[in-house]
C-alpha cells in the first residue's frame, strides 16, 4: 500500500512539475512577472530609474535622490488588474488596468502656481530660479494622495516556444511613472 500511495505522489509530483514550466509560459505570467520587478524594485528597474535620473540635466544632487524615492514609491504602490489575453499566433496582447498615484495632475496643478506665482520662484535678483521650482514640484509630489487608473496594452512574443516581453513604449512608461497627460 505504502508504494502505491508514494508510486501516486511521485507522478503527482512529476506532472506538477512538467505543467508548473508551461502553466509559467504565458503571456499573462509574463506580463504579471514584469510588473511584479517594478513592485519588487528590482535592480534592473532600478539600473534603468538610476539612468534616467542622471540623465536629467534640470536634478542637482539632492532632487535626483528625492524624485528617485518618490518613483520608487510610485512602483512599490502600483497596483494591477489583468483584465485579458489575446493570443494571435506567436504575438500576444495582455491588456492590463493599473493603479498609480496621480502625479500628473499634481505636477499640472505645480506649473499653473508657478505661473500664478512667477515671483516665488525667483532668486533675490529677481531671476526665475529653475531650482525653486522644481524644489516646490518635489515637495508637491511627495504629498500625492490621488490615484488614477490606466490600461496598459502590453505586447509579448513567443520566441523558441517561449513567451518574452516586448519592450514598452513611452506612454506606457509613463502611465507607470503616473505621469501621463490623459
Amino acid at each position: 500500500m505504502k508504494k502505491v500511495i508514494v508510486s501516486i505522489a511521485l507522478t503527482f509530483l512529476l506532472f506538477l512539475t512538467g505543467c508548473e514550466t508551461n502553466i509559467n509560459n504565458t503571456p499573462t505570467k509574463k506580463v504579471e512577472e514584469f510588473l511584479t520587478k517594478y513592485q519588487t524594485l528590482d535592480a534592473e528597474v532600478i539600473d534603468d530609474l538610476d539612468r534616467v535620473i542622471e540623465e536629467e540635466e534640470k536634478f542637482n544632487t539632492v532632487n535626483r535622490e528625492d524624485y528617485k524615492e518618490l518613483i520608487k514609491n510610485q512602483y512599490k504602490d502600483m497596483t494591477y488588474l489583468v483584465k485579458n489575453e489575446t493570443i494571435n499566433g506567436d504575438k500576444a496582447i495582455v491588456e492590463v488596468e493599473i493603479t498609480v498615484k496621480d502625479y500628473k495632475k499634481v505636477m499640472d496643478e505645480a506649473q499653473a502656481y508657478r505661473d500664478s506665482n512667477v515671483a516665488l520662484f525667483s532668486d533675490e535678483l529677481g531671476n526665475y530660479s529653475e531650482t525653486m521650482y522644481i524644489d516646490y514640484v518635489i515637495s508637491q509630489l511627495k504629498g500625492a494622495k490621488d490615484t488614477v487608473k490606466y490600461t496598459l496594452e502590453l505586447t509579448t512574443t513567443k520566441k523558441d516556444d517561449k513567451w518574452q516581453m516586448d519592450q514598452i513604449n513611452e506612454e506606457t512608461e509613463d502611465k507607470i511613472l503616473g505621469i501621463y497627460n490623459y
